[in-house]
């Protein structure tokens, strides 16, 4: 992206690149989000195909918003809601059921009244987020929230933690982890799934200290007798850390990619080949 035109999607930058090959294959899944020159302009210029990952991508990921093999169960994790309330809105017909962690979790418990301390909260998104569990309760998904946690007074590796229930969050402290109930909570939740998908870790797993829940939890991913779907770049490399990549069904390269597709949006990398 260090020339002007590739981001630009600029006609003439398109044509000198296409000036390069007799034929183009895109097999970059994590870049089909953007409208850029060497993935939407080139292809005006030269016969042009998805390559083997792409495609593989795109059959699982859209396989599993369209037409998933029921129980269904999507895992949504990571630090903000805002990042995700269009992914539950586009699987909130074909889910069952939906585990939030992460730090995504304290804007809904704060929503419900909880006082979370200084966990990450989204303040501006708290009726969006109470609005949203309550539909999706509503249509007979069930949806899960962490019902205790690890807490520190910093991320700093080799900070002081305490283990509390999710409604007795103290003043000062912040959620960094998922703990061991609700580890076994959203565990059992997955024991009856055909589908499971994951996206975003249950908390701070990149400091060792505060990485059990979600190893935990991607060990009974990877355990699961169903399909199992890991999308999103904190995730992936979450279960590589946990040793479970070999055990699961498929991990996508995509990060922005990956999220905009299960919100249900065109990719303009796939869209300049599907007008071809």
């Amino acid at each position: 992206r260090f020339h002007p035109g590739e981001e630009a999607n600029d006609e003439e930058f398109s044509r000198l690149l296409a000036k390069l090959a007799d034929f183009y294959v895109n097999d970059a899944f994590g870049a089909a989000h953007r409208k850029h020159a060497s993935i939407v302009g080139i292809t005006k210029f030269l016969p042009s195909a998805a390559g083997f990952l792409l495609q593989k991508e795109i059959e699982y990921l859209q396989g599993v918003v369209n037409h998933p093999v029921r129980p269904f169960v999507a895992i949504l994790g990571g630090a903000k809601v805002s990042g995700k309330i269009d992914v539950i809105r586009n699987l909130e017909d074909k889910v069952d059921k939906v585990i939030v962690g992460g730090g995504m979790a304290y804007t809904f418990l704060k929503a419900k009244g909880y006082n979370v301390g200084e966990s990450l909260v989204e303040d501006d998104m708290l009726d969006l987020a109470n609005e949203i569990r309550k539909g999706v309760i509503a249509k007979g998904i069930k949806f899960y929230l962490p019902v205790d946690c690890v807490i520190a007074q910093s991320i700093e590796p080799g900070a002081e933690t305490k283990l509390v229930t999710a409604q007795e969050l103290p003043s000062g402290w912040k959620a960094v982890d998922i703990g061991p109930a609700s580890v076994k909570l959203f565990s059992e939740a997955l024991e009856s799934a055909k589908t499971i998908l994951w996206n975003g870790p249950m908390g701070v797993f990149e400091v060792d200290a505060f990485s059990r829940g979600t190893f935990s939890i991607a060990h009974s991913v990877a355990d699961a007798y169903a399909l199992t779907i890991v999308g999103g770049g904190d995730t992936d490399l979450a279960v590589s850390r946990a040793g479970v990549s070999e055990s699961i069904s498929f991990i996508s390269t995509g990060g922005g990619a990956a999220l905009e597709l299960l919100e249900g949006k065109d990719l303009p990398g796939l869209v300049a080949l599907t007008d071809k």
